[in-house]
């Protein structure tokens, strides 16, 4: 990968990028109020990530991002049809109203984003897309496109966004008090490797298979949505 490339994948990585996704728990805010983690929690929460990547994100958004990176072409073509239907498969495996919701909310911010800060005619007809209710805007296959145009390589694109995800969902149990910023950055360095995995693992599948298979996960994220009290948007 290029030093461009990198820096690419460092600022779409990054939580201060404007699309949104610090709102979100994942349902891990569910898991919290529950009780239903054993303490302390630092093992559980580590089982959970990495749960979490490998049978719901990497199979679902990690395999969206790739097919969405794959239909831009290094010949110039862009296969809309193919962005289209991982876009809508991705929708129709996320279960949780809330999660889904979310998905198309950030995906459609890092859109209008992409579209201010690089223009391209790519980015530009599937914002068109996105804005008449052809495609969902789903926040990974968005990122699919962007990396493509900003010639980030598949495999480095797909691990970026695990990576992001990871982040994100330990800086949330960070703010539920569930641990402390050093545990956070050790449960971090346990997912390298298992986000690795699961990065070459979606890089070789294609629409048919994108999948999640979180059921736990799943009802916590639904539960989020009748709660009293919420720190967060999922």
């Amino acid at each position: 990968m290029s030093l461009a490339g990198l820096l690419a994948v460092l600022q779409l990585a990054d939580s201060g990028f404007p699309s949104g996704r610090y709102t979100l728990s994942h349902g891990l805010e569910s898991f919290a109020q529950s009780g239903a983690l054993p303490s302390p929690p630092a093992p559980s929460l580590t089982e959970l990530l990495r749960d979490a990547v490998r049978f719901g994100v990497a199979p679902s958004d990690g395999v969206a991002l790739a097919c969405a990176h794959r239909a831009v072409r290094g010949d110039g073509r862009v296969e809309l049809d193919a962005i289209v239907r991982a876009d809508e498969r991705l929708s129709a495996v996320k279960l949780a109203r809330e999660g889904r919701q979310a998905s198309m909310r950030t995906g459609r911010a890092l859109l209008r984003t992409a579209v201010d800060a690089m223009g391209t005619a790519l980015l530009v007809d599937y914002a068109d897309l996105v804005d008449v209710g052809a495609s969902p805007g789903n926040h990974a296959v968005v990122l699919g496109i962007v990396c493509a145009d900003f010639d980030v390589p598949r495999l480095e694109a797909v691990a970026g966004e695990l990576f992001a995800f990871s982040a994100g969902w330990v800086a949330a149990a960070v703010r539920l008090a569930l641990i402390d910023h050093r545990v956070a950055q050790r449960i971090l360095c346990h997912m390298h490797t298992v986000i690795a995995g699961a990065a070459s693992t979606a890089l070789e599948r294609d629409v048919d298979d994108i999948s999640s298979c979180t059921p736990v996960i799943d009802v916590m994220a639904m539960r989020h949505e009748d709660a009293d009290e919420r720190v967060f948007a999922t």
